[in-house]
């Protein structure tokens, strides 16, 4: 969901246009969204255009008998968003103006963004259509000047768009009207200490280059240029004041977190069974990595399978190891071939893209998955459904990198809430010993273990009755792959072994 917030105040000539602009937005570019309209006290006859918009759009429109200003409208609108959201991982919602200086054919851009990754889009002001006193110009030219956020050029703007988790975070966990104020400055000023409180908890913060739309303006500008210069300089330490609590406190939370996570860890009775769900820290593998499998059924060559590092790729404007599972075989009436592919981020080791391309018993399919980690759902291609996943998401593909990894010891039991569809987790590992194993013309030492989806299906099925032999060193290179089919058991052995030269990414 979408929620559109517009403070208005005596904006009866522009704001039912503006509403009706938002509408043809989101009929061109299909999303779910609302509009939360804050009537600040309007005297010109804004209640009365707003009542008959409310008929014919999603509007819920909040009135004021005295008036507010705009810092303190804008924050109930965007509380009033928090406490409707029951997805505030997914859900976004973008501020704007109300008397046409801002374009709404923006958003589509920035509702991408949001989808794409980012926590906080910024409509920053590049261009001018029409012309704004001279005053006006200079001050909204120093303004940001004064009140800087890292990361946002035009922290003035008053067009943005935020993830609402990101708002939660800033908040402290607390929605409700009656905690404490977010904003303590207005007009202007209060647009840049929005950012500010809200850049330190956003991972990813995004510009997108806006017009300001003076042509299409229809009252003479209520700002006082050098009212608003002196502001902003006053409001300077406020503004320090935000970016540097914002940054203490999200130190903190993550500190909290890993107390906590290590406390639940020690202190858990049942030391056989671990509930793991931290994510690696980077992608470790290098570009070209590529092992070779021969696969057996019994004394039978039946096929082979590569695991490859391919290289680096963009998705959605994060950087993305692109990895690839390629399993070609058969016996007799029996023969696959099967690519699967995953892209993972490359800091954060949460699925981005996965598809998997199979021709079985001369039947052919495809599917391929959209993974948006930071809003929280995924997307299948020729299905128009958007369904959700689970916060740190990992495909079939993925899986088998990620797993070489993480800390495993003899004896113990883990369980990953991981796999990108949530009505298959959990994903189960046990690690059943240590063994030495002869493959690729050497002798490993191994760890064992035995991975199983009870809700899945495939080579790591509960009936599959899978082994995986990991190589008990820093690299953990899969050596041996064992799993239960319908005609038989099939073992994938290494045989080839290519790591890159040292110094390639």
């Amino acid at each position: 969901m979408i929620y559109v917030c517009v403070p208005a105040h005596n904006e009866a000539r522009t704001v039912g246009l503006v509403l009706w602009k938002v509408r043809q937005v989101f009929t061109a570019f299909p999303r779910e969204y609302q509009l939360l309209v804050a009537d600040d006290a309007s005297s010109d006859g804004t209640a009365a255009v707003l009542a008959s918009y409310a008929k014919v759009l999603p509007l819920s429109i909040v009135t004021h008998r005295e008036r507010r200003g705009y810092a303190r409208s804008l924050e109930e609108l965007l509380r009033l968003a928090l406490q409707r959201t029951d997805r505030a991982k997914r859900d976004c919602a973008i501020t704007l103006h109300a008397d046409f200086v801002h374009s709404p054919e923006c958003m589509e851009e920035m509702v991408k963004r949001i989808e794409s990754g980012a926590d906080l889009v910024v409509a920053e002001q590049r261009e001018e259509r029409g012309r704004a006193p001279r005053a006006l110009w200079f001050a909204r030219q120093w303004t940001p000047r004064l009140l800087p956020v890292p990361g946002v050029k035009d922290t003035v703007s008053g067009f943005c768009a935020l993830r609402l988790s990101v708002l939660r975070q800033a908040l402290g966990g607390g929605g409700g009207r009656d905690a404490a104020p977010l904003l303590a400055t207005d007009g202007w000023c209060a647009s840049a200490e929005l950012l500010a409180r809200l850049a330190p908890h956003a991972r990813r913060v995004d510009a997108i280059p806006a017009a300001a739309r003076y042509d299409l303006v229809q009252r003479p500008s209520r700002v006082q240029p050098w009212r608003q210069l002196l502001a902003a300089w006053q409001a300077r330490a406020v503004i320090r004041a935000a970016r540097t609590v914002g940054v203490a406190l999200a130190v903190c939370a993550a500190a909290l977190r890993a107390q906590s996570d290590s406390a639940r860890s020690d202190s858990s009775p049942h030391d056989s069974l671990l509930q793991i769900g931290a994510v690696a820290p980077a992608v470790p593998f290098p570009v070209g990595e590529r092992l070779v499998y021969q696969a057996k059924f019994g004394i039978f060559n039946v096929g082979t399978a590569t695991m490859e590092v391919a290289g680096i790729d963009t998705v959605r404007g994060a950087a993305a190891l692109h990895l690839v599972f390629r399993i070609s075989g058969g016996a007799l009436w029996y023969h696959i071939e099967q690519t699967l592919e995953s892209w993972v981020g490359r800091s954060d080791f949460r699925s981005r893209r996965f598809w998997n391309q199979t021709a079985e018993k001369g039947k052919s399919w495809e599917r391929k998955f959209d993974i948006y980690p930071d809003s929280g759902f995924y997307r299948e291609a020729g299905r128009d459904t958007t369904l959700a996943t689970v916060p740190d998401p990992l495909d079939d593909a993925a899986f088998l990198y990620w797993i070489r990894t993480v800390p495993l010891e003899v004896g113990k039991r883990y369980e990953y809430q991981r796999y990108f569809r949530p009505e298959r987790n959990p994903v189960i590992v046990e690690v059943l010993g240590r063994e030495r194993v002869g493959v690729a013309g050497r002798k490993w030492k191994a760890i064992v273990i035995r991975p199983r989806i009870p809700n899945g299906g495939g080579i790591f099925a509960e009936r599959a009755d899978a082994r995986m032999w990991l190589s008990d060193d820093d690299h953990r290179v899969m050596l041996a792959l064992q799993s239960n089919f319908s005609f038989g058991q099939v073992t994938m052995k290494l045989k080839e072994y290519s790591d890159p030269p040292a110094g390639r990414p």
